[in-house]
């Protein structure tokens, strides 16, 4: 459809995302797609479509939009201060967005990356098989101030539910498989990356983050020289000066960093989430514990809208209360395990 969300202004890391393109790192381009995938899976949990649709990726800060006509929205990823018409709403949630309604979403509170989802999703210029912008590789290009974002039909659903989420953008620990090049480096190097604790660096992108030891660098044993190879999204190298970085979605194809390991691919999203100064810990596992975790984190996302609450909101201050799905919420009043409502207005 030609109707979608005007534009009326965005951050400088505002763009089109969906799962990206795998299959092309024979031709030099990386996968690319959404720095933090679970939140596209959230997304469709709180709409009720694919994963497989394009969302609004928005890094550090959001903007401000306008439905052009009637949608439904959801918002997941790293929270963002955000309001329609002047009204706050709950993240991790979905909402009506009635058309010529204002949505502005300010800087995140916490994590790096927030995504904004429309029921349908948005109908993005597919390219080598998909939508994503990957500005690293000139495919696409950032939302700026002015552009109308077409969104596809939406077949409909409810509204109003929220989807409690793990706290995944403060960093944390993080799991990682041994790489090609892990047993170049000593024991007792291998020993002190997985006792330190990092912080996540101010320099960082969508390519790839610098992690910052409290004392000195990693060194692999005898200073051996490293040929250039495949890489692919979560290797950690280590630069000349014995500094680790941690390569993201539009990372390089190719490197001649050693690597001292690779984060598991369902833990990532911490890393590429972690906000300037969050700590990060490494620990290494076996590939039958990194199989059996990804199996694992497979499962909980095919099983997300078991998870969906319905929010609760003061009847007496919802503009559009008969947009909402009510009947799902009802109880009978006399369980013992009442919920308590969080301050977002999400339910416990």
């Amino acid at each position: 459809m030609s109707e979608g969300i005007k534009v009326l202004s965005a951050g400088p890391g505002v763009t089109l995302q969906d799962r990206g393109r795998p299959g092309w790192l024979n031709a030099g381009l990386s996968r690319g797609g959404a720095a933090d995938p679970q939140a596209l899976s959230e997304g469709a949990a709180l709409l009720g479509h694919s994963d497989d649709l394009p969302a609004l990726e928005m890094a550090g800060m959001g903007g401000a939009f306008v439905a052009q006509t009637d949608l439904r929205l959801a918002l997941t990823g790293a929270p963002m201060q955000v309001t329609l018409d002047g009204e706050r709403l709950a993240w991790n949630a979905s909402h009506h967005w009635p058309a010529g309604a204002r949505l502005s979403v300010g800087g995140t509170v916490s994590g790096g990356y927030g995504y904004l989802h429309v029921g349908g999703g948005f109908m993005g210029h597919a390219q080598l098989g998909a939508c994503s912008a990957h500005l690293s590789a000139g495919i696409g290009r950032a939302v700026q101030a002015g552009d109308v974002l077409a969104v596809r039909r939406d077949l409909g659903g409810p509204v109003g539910l929220a989807l409690p989420v793990d706290d995944r953008f403060n960093g944390g620990s993080v799991r990682i498989v041994e790489s090609l090049q892990t047993h170049l480096f000593a024991q007792n190097e291998r020993e002190r990356f997985t006792t330190t604790t990092f912080r996540r660096d101010t320099r960082g992108n969508r390519m790839g983050l610098r992690l910052v030891p409290p004392e000195g660098g990693f060194h692999i044993d005898s200073g051996r020289t490293i040929l250039s190879e495949v890489i692919v999204p979560g290797d950690i190298q280590i630069t000349g000066d014995g500094t680790p970085f941690v390569l993201l979605c539009e990372c390089q194809t190719t490197g001649g960093y050693p690597r001292i390991g690779t984060v598991l691919p369902c833990d990532l999203p911490i890393v590429a989430q972690a906000p300037a100064g969050a700590p990060l810990r490494f620990r290494f596992v076996e590939l039958d514990e990194a199989t059996a975790a990804e199996r694992k984190a497979a499962s909980a996302r095919q099983t997300l809208v078991k998870r969906l609450r319905p929010l609760i909101r003061d009847p007496h201050t919802i503009p559009d209360l008969l947009s909402y799905q009510l009947i799902s919420g009802v109880t009978a009043g006399d369980d013992d395990t009442g919920e308590k409502e969080d301050k977002d207005g999400t339910v416990n």
